[in-house]
C-alpha cells in the first residue's frame, strides 16, 4: 500500500498457449512489463499492490502439460518492481486436469497458490505480503478490513466426459464443501469489506452470463460455439456461468444466498467470458451490482488469441484509507480495438458497505 489507497489489480484468461502458438505473443509477460514499464503502445504503467488472477492461464483445448506450465513460470519472470507471490491465483477451466488424474495436478504444480511446489513454480508462501489461509481449492487472505475469498473452477464429478475430450468443458464448477466454507466465511466476517473470487461469473449478473449466452444458435437453429465452445456434453446452457454446485446443475447456490442476504458481500471478481468491453449481451455490461448492493466484476482477458471476442484489457481497484467507495478502471493491453491505456468511458465508481481501513478490525 502507498499513501492512503491500497491498489488491486484483477486480470486473468491469458491462455498462455494460444497466444504463444498462433501469434507468438506473450500474452502474461507482455501485461506484467505493460503494468510496471508501459507498454509499446503508449500505455502508462500503473501502480498496483497484489494481484487477483482469475484462472485459465492454460490455452490448450486438451489437457495443460508441463510444457506450458514451464512457459507461464518463464513469463512470470517478466516482474522487475514485484515479487510473483504478490499474484494470488485461482484455477479456471482451461487449467483443469484430466477426470483420471490428480485434480488440477498441473494448475497446482506450476501456479501453486499455496507453495507446495516450489521447485516449479517458484512460488514461496512465507514471500507472500498477506498470508493465505486453506487449501488450493480455496482459501482466504484479509488486506486491513478486506477478506478475500478465492474458489477455483474444478471438474464435475457428475460428468463422465472430462476435460480433454470437452476441451475446456465450459460450465462452472465448485464443491458443496467450497460453497459451505465460502457461506461460513461471510457470516463469520460481519465488520469485512467481502471480495468474492471465482474463475465464472454468476448467473445474470455481467455480460452474456445467462442461459445459453455463452453460444449462440446457427442459421439452421443448431447451436454452435461463440463466447464460448458448444460442448453438448458439457452443459452448454451454462457455458458462461458457476454452473454446478455440490454437483446440482443450475444450483443457483450463492445467486440464492446472495438474494436473501442482500449486501453480505461486497464485491465479485471473475472473468471467462472475453469480449469488447462495450459489449452488452443479454442486456448486461462487464460491471453490473445487483441483491442489495454485490458488485459483480469480469476482468477478462489478456488473452488475443483464444476464441473469437477477445479484446485484452484488466481492471484495477483502488481502495482509499476511510473511504466507502472503490474506484474501477480498465485498462486496454493492445491497441486493436482502442487506444492501449486506461479505457475511461467504463470506469465505475462503486459504494462499499464500509469505509476501506488498513487496520484489522
Amino acid at each position: 500500500m502507498t499513501g492512503d489507497s491500497f491498489s488491486l489489480w484483477v486480470f486473468g484468461d491469458a491462455h498462455v498457449g494460444t497466444d504463444l502458438a498462433r501469434a507468438d505473443r506473450r500474452s502474461l509477460a507482455d501485461a506484467l512489463r505493460t503494468s510496471e514499464q508501459g507498454g509499446d503502445g503508449g500505455g502508462p504503467p500503473f501502480h498496483w499492490d497484489i494481484a487477483i488472477d482469475i484462472g485459465d492461464m492454460s490455452g490448450g483445448q486438451d489437457l495443460p502439460d508441463d510444457e506450458e506450465g514451464r512457459e507461464v513460470v518463464r513469463q512470470f519472470s517478466a516482474l522487475e518492481r514485484h515479487r510473483r507471490e504478490d499474484v494470488y491465483s485461482i484455477c479456471g477451466n482451461h487449467d483443469r486436469s484430466g477426470l483420471s488424474e490428480p485434480p488440477a495436478w498441473w494448475w497446482q504444480k506450476w501456479i501453486d497458490p499455496m507453495g507446495a511446489h516450489t521447485a516449479y513454480s517458484g512460488v514461496d508462501a512465507s514471500r507472500r505480503p498477506y498470508p493465505t489461509t486453506g487449501t488450493w481449492e480455496r482459501y482466504s487472505f484479509t488486506v486491513g478490513n478486506v477478506l478475500f475469498l478465492l474458489m477455483s473452477d474444478i471438474n464435475e464429478p457428475s460428468q463422465t466426459v472430462g476435460r480433454g475430450t470437452l476441451g475446456g468443458n465450459p460450465a462452472g464448477v465448485v464443491t458443496g464443501e467450497t460453497f459451505a466454507w465460502w457461506k461460513e466465511q461471510v457470516e463469520t466476517h460481519p465488520d469485512h469489506i467481502i471480495v468474492s473470487a471465482h474463475h465464472y461469473m454468476l448467473k445474470n449478473t455481467t455480460v452474456a452470463s445467462g442461459d445459453w449466452e455463452g453460444v449462440k444458435r446457427a442459421a439452421d437453429g443448431h447451436w454452435q460455439s461463440h463466447y464460448h465452445g458448444y460442448k453438448p456434453q458439457g452443459a452448454p446452457i451454462g457455458a458462461s456461468y458457476l454452473y454446478f454446485v455440490d454437483s446440482q446443475p443450475d444450483s443457483g447456490a450463492f445467486e440464492q444466498y446472495l438474494e436473501s442476504h442482500p449486501g453480505s458481500i461486497d464485491l465479485w471478481l471473475g472473468g471467462h467470458t472475453h469480449t469488447h468491453p462495450d459489449d452488452t449481451h443479454g442486456g448486461k455490461s462487464h460491471v453490473e451490482t445487483k441483491w442489495g448492493g454485490t458488485h459483480f466484476i469480469n476482468a477478462a482477458c489478456l488473452s488475443r488469441y483464444h476464441g473469437p471476442e477477445n479484446v485484452p484489457k484488466s481492471r484495477l481497484l483502488t481502495f482509499v484509507e476511510g473511504s466507502d467507495t472503490v474506484r474501477v478502471q480498465c485498462y486496454m493491453h493492445s491497441d486493436e480495438f482502442l487506444p492501449q491505456g486506461w479505457y475511461d468511458r467504463v470506469e465505475r465508481t462503486l459504494k462499499l458497505t464500509r469505509p476501506f481501513r488498513r487496520e484489522q478490525p
